[in-house]
């Protein structure tokens, strides 16, 4: 039997371990990775996963699987990564804006340009989004984000059923062709859908 000040004791270390977990930044990652099984997608999110698929043809299995692995479902923080690339899906600027915008080789645009301008993004065939008629295209919206990853990626294959190759073209890596296309199988398989933990 344990005495009440053992059970305070785990109690206290308990809570403790959630509250670094959740506001230590690479931490709070491992535990959303681990709460995240290889068959649960957010419930929220299905639905705009189905909608932007619909629009351009393509598996929402295959939308889920991207934001998996890019951010794990958005809670990555912040959602920006070591290389610039931005926003739920992880655009580079460039490929959000257009690649005749002049910027760096791997796709970076100078500070000052509004990558959200969406005659900016007309103009330069961009992959940037305003779904909801904002006036901006913004990647760290969601909506926006998911239809542009939906739109990139049927233009790159998926649309004609070539999955394996718009999965490389969103981030040329072996590996993370076969990460992706694990959950990708898994939630074809099938899928259960969960609520986003402390939010």
């Amino acid at each position: 039997m344990l005495s009440v000040r053992k059970l305070a004791f785990i109690v206290a270390i308990l809570l403790t371990f959630l509250f670094i977990s959740f506001y230590y930044a690479p931490l709070k990652q491992v535990t959303y990775n681990t709460y995240f099984g290889p068959h649960y997608i957010p419930k929220d999110y299905i639905p705009i996963y189905k909608a932007a698929a619909e629009e351009y043809g393509i598996p929402w299995e295959l939308l889920a699987s991207i934001h998996r692995v890019e951010t794990i479902f958005s809670t990555m923080d912040p959602l920006v990564s070591s290389a610039g690339a931005l926003g739920h899906f992880q655009f580079m600027p460039r490929t959000w804006v257009g690649w005749s915008h002049p910027g760096g080789e791997r796709g970076e645009l100078d500070e000052s340009i509004d990558i959200t301008d969406v005659h900016l993004i007309e103009k330069h065939q961009g992959y940037g989004i305003d779904v909801k008629g904002k006036g901006k295209a913004d990647p760290f919206d969601l909506y926006d984000a998911t239809f542009a990853a939906a739109k990139y990626l049927a233009d790159h294959g998926a649309a004609s059923g070539d999955i394996e190759a718009a999965v490389y073209a969103y981030n040329r890596s072996e590996k993370y062709v076969e990460e992706v296309m694990k959950f990708y199988r898994a939630y074809r398989e099938y899928y259960k859908p969960v609520a986003l933990p402390f939010r």
